[in-house]
């Protein structure tokens, strides 16, 4: 089972890249959120195969995601 973890890691990676790059702001909040799902899915993976190299870099893409996400919302127009 542990190994059929690499498909939806991969699939939410590529959903979630798509979804970034929209111009619409709730789809690029989605896409962040998507990224964040598939960081915790890589690292399980890494973790599991012993990938520490990739657990490392999904660590510190999840940061990039988290900083994406602020960044996102403070380019909300205010109500």
């Amino acid at each position: 089972m542990w190994d059929m973890l690499q498909w939806p890691a991969m699939l939410s990676s590529l959903a979630a890249a798509w979804l970034v790059a929209s111009s619409a702001e709730r789809r690029r909040a989605v896409g962040f959120w998507v990224f964040l799902l598939s960081n915790v899915l890589w690292v399980a993976w890494g973790v599991y195969t012993a990938g520490w190299a990739l657990v490392v870099l999904q660590l510190g893409l999840a940061a990039m995601n988290l900083r994406g996400l602020r960044k996102n919302d403070a380019d909300a127009p205010s109500s």
